[in-house]
Parts: C-alpha cells; structure tokens; sequence
C-alpha cells in the first residue's frame, strides 16, 4: 500500500468565541491513500466542513497535527484544491467556461500550456463543444462541471468536495457521480467527499468515514467492498450495498 497523501493525527479546530471558545472536531485521526474516493458523513453540525477546510489549509488545528506527504500542513498546499457546493457564486458569470477553467493557472504557465491543459480538463468533464458559452448559458450539473474542469486544470493531488452535487436533481446527480468514477480512474486524483447523501457515499466511496457528536468525532470507517465499475441501477441493488447503507444510516442516528 502506498503512502497516505494526507495524515490527520489527533486533530482538533476549537474556534475562540466571545468568553470562551468552541471545539468544533475533536481526535481526528485520518489516512487518504492515493487514488481513494472517500466519503464523509454525519450529521448537521458535527464539523465536516471545518475538517474539509482543515485539510485544505484553511483552518489550522488547535490541537494534534495534519500532515500533507509526510509534511505539517502549514497553509493550502498546493496541489489540493476544494470544491464548493454553491457553483453559481464560484464561477465568474462574465467569463467564458473556458476563461473560467483557465482561471487558476493563467498567471503560471505560458498561454499555450494553459490552452491546452483547459482543453483537457473540459475534454475530461465533457464540455469541449461549450467552452465559448457562458455560465449563465449552462445547466447547474454542466456549470458544477466547469467548477469541477477548473479544479482539474490545477492537477490537484487531491480534490476536497462539500456537498457539491447537493442542489441538483436526482438525475444530474447520479450522471455527475458517475463521472467522478471516472475522473479518479483516469487522473488518479484522490478524492474526499463530505455528503449527507448516505447511499452517494456508498456508491462513491472506497471508505465511508462517519462523522458524530459534538465537537465531532470519526466514530467509524467502514470499507466499502463493492464491484467495480458501478452501475447506478445494478450496483445499488446489491445486498452488500443496502447491507451498508443500513449500518450507516444507523451509525449516525437514521434507523
């Protein structure tokens, strides 16, 4: 097995607050592996976007460690990039879907090498035929796409997602989950996927982490052994797959 690109050792985020402070994640010890898709979930209120923000160096720990390839985080490292959910505010509206994509690495590369890696990165997420249009000209799954080509057009090692297919419909949203799969197959991109979707981070995950209490706590992870390549119909009909969306939606107070 290969070395962990990120390594949380004990990690805590306490937040100050008027006369007093906050804990907000507590322990937090965590491996992501090369080229692994993992899911966190857990309920409202229990830190998971202050531990995806912990991991990308926008959020210090208080207490414990997070190491970046065997390294102390000490900012945003740079070859991880966050996805948010709110597409609409994280694109530019008055640049094109490939100026938008371009974006991060037009001042780093000489503008033939940025032509191209934009090329490739909207060839990747299947919006080539609309790199002229703008975001306002796109559906909300294909402008999550452009969001998504952008984080690709950086080569990111990893790429964290806070429930960025949370407001789209059921069927964008099964198609984009789909293209995540194949996105990690083809760039080997590490992915961490926070998600209150407990049957997406099934399917989705090689690991399922289960965020609870408050401050929050990893109180399991649960190995996702599912056949691969899944198949929205086949593979969500599984025994093994309801086997674990059960304990899961138990794990967290659902059942």
């Amino acid at each position: 097995m290969s070395d962990p690109i990120f390594e949380c050792r004990s990690a805590s985020v306490t937040l100050p607050l008027r006369g007093g402070a906050r804990p907000i994640i507590a322990d937090i010890s965590l491996e992501i592996r090369s080229a692994e898709f993992l899911s966190i979930v857990g309920p409202s209120g229990t830190g998971k976007t202050t531990l995806l923000k912990m991991l990308g160096g926008l959020s210090q720990p208080t207490a414990g460690q997070v190491l970046v390839k065997g390294k102390a985080l000490d900012g945003p490292p740079e070859d991880v990039v966050i996805v948010f959910q709110d597409y609409a505010n994280a694109l530019l509206q008055w640049r094109t879907v490939a100026s938008n994509v371009a974006f991060g690495i037009e001042r780093m590369l000489p503008r033939e090498e940025c032509a191209d890696r934009v090329k490739h990165a909207l060839s990747l997420v299947g919006l080539l035929g609309r790199a002229d249009d703008y975001p306002w000209q796109l559906s909300g799954g294909m402008q999550q796409r452009v969001q998504i080509a952008r984080a690709l057009a950086l080569r990111p090692a990893v790429m964290l997602m806070d429930e960025p297919f949370a407001a789209l419909d059921a069927m964008t949203k099964a198609g984009l989950q789909d293209e995540l799969l194949r996105l990690r197959d083809q760039t080997k991109t590490s992915f961490v996927f926070i998600t209150h979707d407990i049957e997406e981070a099934v399917y989705l995950g090689d690991r399922v982490a289960v965020l609870n209490g408050s401050p929050g706590r990893i109180e399991q992870v649960v190995d996702i052994v599912l056949p691969y390549p899944r198949d929205q119909i086949t593979t969500r009909q599984l025994p093994e797959f309801l086997a674990y969306r059960y304990s899961l939606h138990k794990a967290i107070g659902h059942a």
